[in-house]
């Protein structure tokens, strides 16, 4: 299995895994012009994807979902809370899921999780092909015990580290913002993201990604220097996705 990001922030996400047989892309944050634009950079176009998955409807997430699969006709998979928010309306390979249950995509097992976040009715995923297991996890407020068990058969992780705490708190957003970021529902903080891995197995942790850094809130010198005391001793991949270029092909 690999995985690759078109772009990670609150400008726009986009993620893409492959496992051979299938690739799926989690959220279509961006235009259908970058959305194409962006995966040109990692040798596919939109008619190679096989699904489109979405975690929920802010727009850095799901701006794109519509243009793209009408155009290319691509199956659609999100929570009945995620598709009556976005308004998409009615189109084939649309697919409802259930939260609490896993579904099959191809060569992928895809298991959603449900977590805390100021949506309709949002998820994230943990992905199995294989004896590999991938999860994809952003977009949350706070870490729970639910969250901790359902993502720690990680190979590869990608994992939110939003901002740092003093740089929300002295930055320029407004107080009303800043609390929603920093609150339960809202983003997790390095801290936050460094907490989950020390109540990780880490022996099965071969990639690390560090994702969704705000530009305004975070550096990701300070997201990596978080996190590399908990890393002690591990000897897996650490990345960063950018927003503007995200990264390139990497192995699970």
């Amino acid at each position: 299995m690999r995985i690759a990001s078109l772009g990670s922030g609150s400008q726009g996400n986009g993620t893409v895994i492959d496992d051979g047989e299938t690739r799926l892309l989690i959220d279509a944050g961006f235009s259908l012009k970058e959305i194409t634009s962006r995966l040109k950079r990692i040798d596919l176009t939109p008619a190679d994807i096989t699904a489109v998955l979405v975690t929920h409807e802010h727009a850095d997430h799901a701006h794109g979902v519509g243009p793209l699969v009408r155009k290319f006709s691509l199956p659609l998979y999100l929570t009945h809370g995620t598709y009556r928010a976005l308004r998409l309306g009615l189109f084939p390979s649309l697919h409802l899921i259930n939260p609490h249950r896993s579904f099959q995509i191809g060569g992928f097992e895809v298991d959603p999780v449900i977590v805390p976040h100021d949506a309709r009715e949002p998820c994230q995923f943990v992905f199995r092909s294989g004896d590999d297991c991938l999860g994809v996890l952003t977009d949350l407020g706070h870490i729970s015990s639910h969250v901790v068990d359902r993502f720690s058969c990680c190979h590869g992780l990608l994992l939110e580290c939003n901002h740092d705490l003093d740089m929300l708190r002295n930055g320029p957003y407004p107080e009303r913002l800043k609390r929603r970021v920093g609150g339960d529902l809202g983003h997790l903080n390095n801290h936050q993201a460094a907490g989950l891995l020390s109540r990780t197995d880490l022996s099965r942790l071969r990639l690390l990604v560090l994702s969704h850094l705000s530009e305004r809130n975070n550096r990701p010198d300070l997201a990596q220097g978080a996190v590399t005391p908990v890393l002690a001793g591990w000897r897996g991949e650490l990345v960063t996705a950018a927003q503007d270029t995200g990264f390139s092909w990497r192995d699970v």
